[in-house]
This record gives structure tokens, C-alpha cells and sequence, in this order.
């Protein structure tokens, strides 16, 4: 029995447009009218998945950053796992040449959220999300390493799709490797990656972990949905794994064959995974 659904949100929740399909809408809400609680797992910070929840129109559980902070539905902050500061000077020390495609995000309530020195906002892979986001983005006065007064949430790249396996290689090769994750978010038809750097150990599967033994839930009763390199360790802890017909190829290529292919996010695929994993 299905007792806590955790879903993705870019390319699972959302269609190719980034909007919620009423059937997605109407399938999760039918899930939590029968007593089934929902999480919504993402890369996303909290401001940025706030309108997806206010969508939604129900109550979920925020696990954002790629598993680095866990929101309650009252908004509440029920996890964290941060990034030491020291290491992620070191990461920034060690990625120079990926000055122009860096930021660091820290758990704030004021506009200083994300914070960089060189990034170009300008690009068309990145204009829509400072567009959504630029109440929350600030420019550092400084190089990027001395706006570290506090733990961060994660050290976040984002670029071309090659050069950002160049950057998750040398970062997995780092001799501090085993002080930090690194999470990947591939769009290849876009050419466009998301490499985050985040506490030692978090990822979207250890933090849905974590929050499922908490609220007393087996692995059993997790049903898990994504469509990306990021959601790989959340779809192999739940007992119900299901990766959408649109997943990443760098998914596909790494899935286990007995998880279960549901249709693409614009063919109602959560939707359909829903109805046919969460019965009466």
C-alpha cells in the first residue's frame, strides 16, 4: 500500500510549458483525499516552488534543493542539511574556470538568496529562470567566496550540457569529494545541465528517506516520480518507482529495467502512474 508519493516537479508535475495539466491536479488531489501524503522533490528552491504548490491546491511537503531543505505544508522548516562554508569556498577555490556560471544559494528569507559575482542572466538558458527569480537574486560585491558568512545550501553551476560533465568530473575527482554531493540536471535537447553541490550525503533519495522514516512510512509505501539524473537515488529507494516517458536519456541509460514507464508529461503521465499505482 502507497502511503507517501513523492513527485518531481520540472518535466514530471509540469508539461513541457511548465504548467500543471488538470489531470496532474486532479490526480494528486485525489491522492491526498484518500489519505495519501505527497512531496514534492525537487532542484527548485522554496520561492521558486511555491506557485506550483499554490496550483496544486492541496497540502504537500516541500523537499527542495535537491534535498538540502524540507518545507512543511504550513511552510514550516523541518530539515536541513547544509553545505559547510569552508567546503564550499574549496569547491569555488578548485572551479575558477566556472566563474562566469556559478552562484551560491543560501536559506534566507530576503532577496539574497542566490547570489553570484559573473553570471551571465542574459543567456537564453537562463533568462526565464532570473525573470521568475530576480527578486531573489543579488549581485556580490566582492569575488564570490568572501559573500560566505554563513552555510550555504549548495554551490550551484549551470551550463552547456558537455561542459558541465567536464565540471561533475572534476568535482567527483576532488580530493574533498567526500565532503560534499554533487547532484546533475541534464536538458540535453536544450544543452543546458544543473550541477549542485550540496552537503556531504544529501540527495533527493537520502532526504525522502530520511522524511519517510520519520513520518513512519517504509520504503514499501513510497511511490517516487521523475524524469532526471537527480531523481535516480529517490526512484531507487521507493518501493514504486515509475520514470516519465520524457526522462533525460542520462536516466534511461541508468534505470533499472523493473521500474515501471509511465506516458510523457505532456501526455498526462503522472496522472496515469497515479491512477494505476494509487487504488481505493
Amino acid at each position: 500500500m502507497i502511503r507517501l508519493l513523492a513527485i518531481d516537479i520540472d518535466g514530471t508535475l509540469l508539461d513541457s510549458r511548465g504548467r500543471v495539466p488538470d489531470a496532474n491536479r486532479a490526480a494528486v488531489a485525489d491522492a491526498v483525499g484518500r489519505g495519501i501524503e505527497v512531496a514534492l522533490v525537487t532542484g527548485r528552491s522554496v520561492h521558486f516552488s511555491r506557485p506550483i504548490v499554490d496550483a496544486l491546491g492541496v497540502p504537500v511537503t516541500l523537499v527542495v534543493n535537491n534535498g538540502a531543505v524540507v518545507k512543511s505544508a504550513a511552510g514550516d522548516t523541518e530539515l536541513r542539511h547544509l553545505l559547510e562554508r569552508q567546503v564550499a569556498r574549496s569547491v569555488l577555490e578548485e572551479t575558477r574556470a566556472y566563474e562566469d556560471s556559478v552562484a551560491i544559494v543560501f536559506d534566507r528569507p530576503d532577496e539574497r538568496q542566490v547570489v553570484f559575482e559573473r553570471m551571465d542572466w542574459t543567456h537564453p538558458n537562463r533568462r526565464g529562470y532570473f525573470e521568475k527569480n530576480k527578486a531573489f537574486i543579488a549581485h556580490a560585491g566582492a569575488p564570490l567566496a568572501e559573500m560566505l558568512s554563513e552555510d550555504p545550501i549548495q554551490v550551484m553551476f549551470n551550463g552547456a550540457v558537455a561542459a558541465m560533465r567536464e565540471l561533475t568530473g572534476a568535482l567527483e575527482a576532488s580530493l574533498l569529494a567526500a565532503r560534499f554531493s554533487v547532484s546533475v540536471t541534464e536538458y540535453e535537447h536544450r544543452d543546458f545541465s544543473l550541477v549542485d553541490v550540496n552537503a556531504a550525503g544529501c540527495s533527493k533519495g537520502s532526504t525522502l528517506a530520511e522524511w519517510a522514516s520519520r513520518r513512519g512510512f517504509h520504503a514499501a509505501e513510497v511511490m517516487a516520480v521523475g524524469d532526471n539524473l537527480n531523481d535516480l537515488d529517490m526512484l531507487a529507494y521507493a518501493g514504486t518507482p515509475v520514470v516519465m516517458g520524457n526522462a533525460s536519456g542520462a536516466l534511461k541509460a541508468r534505470a533499472d529495467r523493473q521500474w515501471h514507464v509511465t506516458a510523457s508529461n505532456d501526455e498526462d503521465g503522472l496522472a496515469k502512474a497515479i491512477r494505476t499505482f494509487i487504488r481505493t
